[in-house]
């Protein structure tokens, strides 16, 4: 996805989560599937996009992206959250809860 698309996507849309890989990132094949689980039974109303970082680099750089695996969350078009590398799904859920239920009444 390059920019263009990926800042559509981010200011279309209320909960935005963009979760970069690598082509040759072991954590980040294991990582994906855990998380967008986690998200898509904790927090339907985010949408989930998942970039590979080394086909588009000029996006992940874009956004600041230079390390794998890297989630960010955009609420409202503003960025709320970004890990990085080690990332527990219990955690990312966890630090998503507040936020995500405030804005959506939840």
């Amino acid at each position: 996805m390059n920019i263009e698309e990926l800042k559509k996507n981010i200011s279309d849309n209320d909960a935005v989560m963009i979760y970069f890989s690598g082509e040759n990132c072991g954590v980040c094949t294991v990582l994906s599937p855990k998380i967008k689980s986690a998200v898509s039974l904790n927090y339907p109303k985010l949408k989930q996009l998942y970039i590979s970082a080394t086909e588009f680099k000029n996006t992940a750089a874009e956004m600041g992206v230079f390390s794998m695996p890297t989630i960010v969350v955009f609420f409202e078009g503003k960025e709320f959250l970004r890990k990085s590398r080690h990332i527990s799904v219990d955690g990312f859920i966890d630090d998503l809860n507040r936020p995500y239920s405030l804005f959506f009444g939840q």
